[in-house]
């Protein structure tokens, strides 16, 4: 587990959930070694929601690097790693990228069928990629380029939220419902058309303060979706379909808002018959900031009392 926490994690202030033989336990760590604070707070949201300067100096468990964290197939069940957020809401914005912007518009127009994305793919690209990817959304340009987008028969509703003044905003899951590093990742049966997403992921408590970040996999069905926007909580929703972790890394002095909008994310994918697939995307080419993806989510009309984490 250790190769995927940051390089100097022994500096980082890192919040995350283990399980014990006692059940569930929030812990920090700090100095490279782990503090149970769950006598000072029970859970993780309550945890954030009271976060500020001073940390609890908590139940010293040892270091880290001590715990030989595996993965959930590969150990028993007495001390393994949970996901970080226990009953914060799992948010997720969605098309806040050019090119997740045009693989929905693709999923759309294929209705799902996996064997028309690479023709449909080049000529989108040819035709509308440059555009959206050179305007901010909500602003007169993007109306402009909304007008000209309908008049050429190209218009989308992933589009209106790509381009347009209000960001998608969605449930990926209820509190409790994501798992942890290492763990099991769930696929429906009935999907032939999927992917992991791996995403930033924001860690909010409920006065809409940004905390920290970690990384997430946004378990994406794109035959399901394909079909109909109105199949998103089908196809994103469902057992084990989100897997968030190891860590949540907490801002401080040494780690910023401004480090994940630099962050690139990079993404290592391993088959049978020698299968591998790598790919990565840069934060800096997000449509949207992520103060403005929060500010999104929450305000007057939508509260989360128990905080939420947002996948960007």
């Amino acid at each position: 587990m250790l190769e995927h926490l940051p390089a100097d994690w022994r500096e980082a202030i890192l919040v995350g959930r283990i399980q014990t033989l006692l059940g569930p336990t929030p812990v920090i760590v700090a100095d490279g070694r782990v503090r149970d604070v769950s006598r000072y707070a029970p859970t993780v949201s309550q945890l954030l929601n009271g976060w500020n300067a001073e940390l609890p100096a908590g139940t010293d468990l040892g270091p880290l690097d001590s715990f030989g964290f595996e993965r959930h197939f590969a150990q028993g069940p007495d001390v393994r790693l949970l996901s970080p957020f226990d009953l914060q809401c799992i948010k997720a914005s969605g098309v806040t990228f050019a090119i997740s912007a045009m693989e929905r518009v693709i999923e759309e127009r294929c209705r799902g069928d996996a064997s028309k994305a690479d023709a449909l793919r080049e000529s989108l690209r040819e035709r509308i990629g440059t555009d959206i990817r050179s305007v901010k959304p909500g602003s007169d340009d993007a109306t402009k380029l909304k007008a000209a987008l309908i008049s050429a028969g190209l218009w989308s509703q992933y589009l209106e939220v790509a381009i347009g003044p209000d960001a998608e905003i969605f449930t990926k899951g209820p509190p409790l419902s994501s798992v942890g590093w290492g763990d099991w990742i769930g696929v429906r049966s009935d999907s032939a058309w999927n992917n992991p997403e791996p995403e930033v992921v924001l860690a909010v408590d409920s006065a809409g303060r940004i905390l920290g970040a970690t990384l997430g996999n946004d378990v994406n069905l794109r035959d399901i979706e394909g079909r109909s926007a109105l199949l998103l909580g089908k196809a994103k929703d469902n057992n084990a379909s989100c897997a968030i972790g190891p860590f949540i890394r907490m801002f401080d002095g040494k780690f910023t808002l401004d480090h994940v909008r630099a962050a690139e994310v990079r993404l290592e994918i391993e088959g049978p018959e020698g299968f591998r697939l790598e790919g990565k995307s840069s934060m800096s080419q997000i449509s949207r900031d992520p103060t403005e993806l929060v500010g999104q989510t929450i305000g007057k009309h939508h509260c989360y009392p128990d905080g939420f984490a947002l996948f960007l």
